[in-house]
């Protein structure tokens, strides 16, 4: 556009320019989403957050929310407004400490117009007051924010953030965080990392959380309730906080025998995916209604409904094989949720082995077989299911099976060098399944393009040929149903209400 302008000379061409209104040179609005062909709205362009600073006080009996979120991000492009998602009501916002304009739009906007337009490279401190009643806000029909009888609970996947701090929600975007919660003595904050401080006053206390490793912010997490709260170390030094609903009725017990061998399964899982990459750890379970568990960075969600038939560790050794396989290498797009939720299911088939209740080659034998040709559970493929099977159980059981498929392929050294490698390689990061299968030829030496299309690209059943030449279901006759699987299987719901 400038090009265009004719001037006498040089000066004058340099005083035009500066007379034109920064916000037409060239600055635009960030995309109010971040790409993610499953969720166009989710995340938004043009910044990337560094740090989440969340100021908070809860009120449980009410569910009322007030908070002063301060997040530090850096431009990506000229800015001339910006989107956060979030849904409670807005007070006031400042833009690098100049009062700045806002409204909202769609179902989960926030768009922010700073005083003056924001250069690509700007570091940027973004401040945002607001309160209100988490669970009386709906998006797209639904809410994040569960209500429970001593308070609330901010837990669930793709998307929870929206309900209690405004951000920029996508895993692509990672952040450190500090979370303090005021709430009234009696009841406890928890959330992810580790707890720096408590004090109290006046009738309420505060609780200070500390994120410091990068976080996805669906994996950030807030309970407010009255928790029964043990703490401990595992063997490798890690602290260990855990929570417990005062108010879990008979499934008290057997959450705390699940839950209290976080740090056990941890260990173990160490040995197959590397050192537990962050420096907290532990699970919280409140007395919601819901039925799924959740990955909440170093402090996993659980429902109580997971421990209505007695304890299982199973799903403790899921949520915690996140920490690896979606926590600290998280998806690159929604589309490769194979990366999470298959590798976490075939972490309790490793477990089932390690308990002497079936094999993984038993059980990937045994989903081979229990699902005829014409099963819909075929036409899902892990690989990329699309947002409507995103958590459907074939991404999880057929996602496992294709990973035995893998093992028997490349063998066990090459296959558990993979595993142990895979979080190290892109540690804090983002990934995708494609640089999954660049990453498993590499190590092992062997194209795998069509392996990995057999098992998770095609919208039908493997045919006997292909399960034979991955050593699925050569024996033959019926496999016999695995010890563990009636275990598994109760793990099912781990994303569903």
């Amino acid at each position: 556009m400038h090009r265009r302008l004719i001037a006498p000379g040089a000066f004058a061409a340099a005083s035009l320019m500066l007379a034109i209104p920064a916000s037409a040179a060239g600055f635009s609005p960030g995309a109010p989403g971040i790409g993610d062909p499953y969720y166009p709205d989710y995340g938004n362009g043009g910044y990337d957050v560094s740090h989440y600073d969340l100021r908070l006080k809860y009120q449980p009996a009410t569910d009322e929310l007030e908070g002063t979120a301060t997040l530090l991000a850096r431009t990506t492009q000229d800015l001339s407004r910006f989107d956060l998602d979030f849904l409670l009501d807005v007070s006031e916002v400042r833009v690098n400490g100049a009062k700045a304009s806002f409204t909202t739009s769609g179902e989960h906007e926030l768009e922010i117009t700073p005083k003056s337009p924001l250069p690509a490279g700007t570091s940027v401190t973004v401040v945002v007051r607001y309160s209100g009643v988490p669970s009386s806000k709906q998006a797209y029909g639904f809410t994040s924010w569960h209500r429970t009888p001593d308070g609330g609970v901010g837990a669930n996947e793709p998307e929870a953030a929206w309900w209690w701090f405004p951000s920029n929600d996508h895993p692509l975007d990672k952040a450190t965080y500090d979370v303090s919660v005021l709430v009234p003595d009696g009841s406890q904050a928890v959330s992810n990392g580790t707890l720096q401080s408590t004090s109290s006053r006046l009738g309420w206390t505060r609780w200070n959380w500390r994120s410091d490793k990068p976080q996805a912010t669906y994996l950030a997490t807030l309970a407010v309730g009255r928790f029964d709260i043990t703490t401990g170390t595992t063997e490798g030094g890690i602290p260990v906080v855990n929570a417990y609903s005062k108010d879990l009725g008979a499934n008290y017990g057997a959450a705390r025998a699940s839950v209290e061998r976080t740090g056990e399964i941890a260990d173990w899982l160490s040995g197959y995916f590397g050192p537990y990459p962050f420096d907290a750890l532990g699970g919280y379970v409140p007395n919601t209604n819901t039925g799924y568990a959740l990955e909440t960075q170093t402090r996993p969600f659980y429902s109580p409904r997971q421990f209505a038939n007695g304890s299982n560790t199973s799903v403790v050794v899921h949520e915690l094989a996140h920490q690896w396989y979606g926590d600290l290498v998280s998806v690159r797009g929604w589309k490769d949720i194979w990366i999470n939720e298959g590798f976490a299911r075939y972490a309790q088939w490793l477990w089932s082995e390690h308990e002497d209740e079936g094999t993984a080659q038993e059980l990937a034998d045994y989903v081979y077989a229990s699902h005829p040709a014409d099963d819909a559970f075929w036409t899902v493929e892990p690989g990329d299911p699309g947002p409507e099977n995103q958590f459907d159980i074939a991404v999880y059981d057929r996602g496992a099976l294709a990973l035995q498929a893998l093992r028997n392929e490349i063998g066990d050294e090459a296959f558990f060098a993979v595993l142990k490698g895979w979080p190290q390689k892109h540690a804090y990061g983002n990934a995708s399944v494609a640089d999954f299968q660049r990453y498993a030829e590499e190590v092992s030496g062997q194209p795998l393009a069509a392996l990995f299309d057999t098992w998770l690209f095609q919208p039908s059943k493997p045919g006997v040929p292909a399960a034979r030449a991955a050593s699925i279901a050569k024996a033959s006759g019926a496999p016999v149903r695995p010890k563990s699987w009636k275990k598994i299987a109760a793990t099912n719901d781990v994303h569903a209400d």
